[in-house]
C-alpha cells in the first residue's frame, strides 16, 4: 500500500470543502481535481548529437520517477535539418500518486530553488482549466546531479485539471500551493 501524499490529503480535507463553499457545488464530484501532469522536454540538439537525447531522457526519468516517451518529428523541416521521424524531445505523463509526489516536489522544493523567484505568472492558463509553466534549467530538481549535467535544458510542465474555467483552476492550484503572482 502506497503512502498517501500530503498534497492529496490537503486536497481531500481542505481544498474540497473550500471550493465547494466558494463555487456552490452540489456534489463532491463536481469539485475540480488534478487529472494529470505532463512534463515535456524539447531536445533540439539531438538532431546533430544522439547522446544528447539519451542524457535528456535519463534526466527526465530521474526527475519524474517514470520512463519518458521519446517524441519524434511529425514532418521534415529542411532549415532545422530535421527529418520526419527523428527523435526531437521526450515527455512524461504522470497520474495518481506519482503526479501528487511530483507536484509537491515542484511547488515546495524545486521552484523555491530558482534564482530571484517571486512567483509564477497567472497568464499560464489555457481557458480550459490547465496551467502550463516553463522551467529554464533542470538543475532546480534535487535528483539531478549538477556535476553530471552536460547541458542545461528547459522543460514545460502542464498541470491538467478537471476545472471548466480558469477561475476554478486558479483557485484549485493556489489552494494546493502553486505560487501565482497576479499581473505577471
Amino acid at each position: 500500500m502506497a503512502i498517501e501524499s500530503a498534497l492529496k490529503t490537503r486536497y481531500e480535507h481542505d481544498v474540497v470543502p473550500a471550493l465547494t463553499e466558494r463555487f456552490h457545488y452540489q456534489s463532491r464530484m463536481e469539485v475540480p481535481k488534478m487529472v494529470k501532469v505532463v512534463v515535456n522536454m524539447g531536445v533540439g540538439e539531438a538532431v546533430s548529437n544522439a547522446k544528447a537525447m539519451d542524457a535528456a531522457v535519463g534526466e527526465l526519468a530521474q526527475i519524474t520517477g517514470q520512463r519518458p516517451l521519446v517524441t519524434r518529428a511529425k514532418r521534415s523541416i529542411a532549415s532545422f535539418k530535421v527529418r520526419q521521424g527523428m527523435p526531437i524531445g521526450a515527455k512524461v505523463t504522470l497520474r495518481g500518486q506519482r503526479m501528487y509526489d511530483f507536484v509537491e516536489k515542484l511547488f515546495y522544493i524545486a521552484l523555491p530553488r530558482v534564482r530571484d523567484f517571486r512567483g509564477l505568472s497567472s497568464r499560464g492558463f489555457d481557458g480550459r482549466g490547465s496551467y502550463t509553466l516553463g522551467i529554464r534549467e533542470q538543475i532546480i530538481f534535487p535528483e539531478v546531479d549538477y556535476d553530471k549535467v552536460e547541458k542545461l535544458r528547459g522543460m514545460d510542465v502542464t498541470l491538467v485539471t478537471s476545472a471548466e474555467t480558469d477561475e476554478e483552476a486558479k483557485a484549485l492550484l493556489t489552494m494546493l500551493g502553486l505560487p501565482l503572482v497576479e499581473g505577471r
